[in-house]
């Protein structure tokens, strides 16, 4: 079975049986999505797959980790121990549609 360059990996080289699989999604979607793949010389169901299997074959928690961005913005903001952001966010909203 022959696979695309970017998304190989051990568990790639296995003989897997194909199915198909229907999805439903918007079309604005779709159309991002093959615009994509054509730009970085893969297919739709390449960049599926690789997707399902981020999510089940590599789904080790203790390996986990967050995008840099998270990391870096994570701990900024320090709140107190009891603040309430649900009256805070509903004060926002009434001062906001006065």
């Amino acid at each position: 079975m022959k696979r695309d360059k970017a998304y190989s990996t051990d568990f790639y080289e296995r003989k897997n049986m194909e199915a198909k699989l229907t999805l439903k999604l918007n079309n604005d979607s779709i159309s991002r999505a093959k615009e994509y793949v054509s730009k970085i010389g893969t297919s739709l169901s390449a960049i599926v797959e690789n997707f399902f299997d981020n999510l089940t074959v590599n789904n080790n928690k203790s390996k986990f980790s967050y995008s840099p961005l998270v990391n870096e913005l994570s701990g900024i903001i320090h709140l107190e121990e009891n603040y309430d952001y649900k009256s805070d966010y509903t004060s926002y909203l009434d001062k906001k549609y006065e």
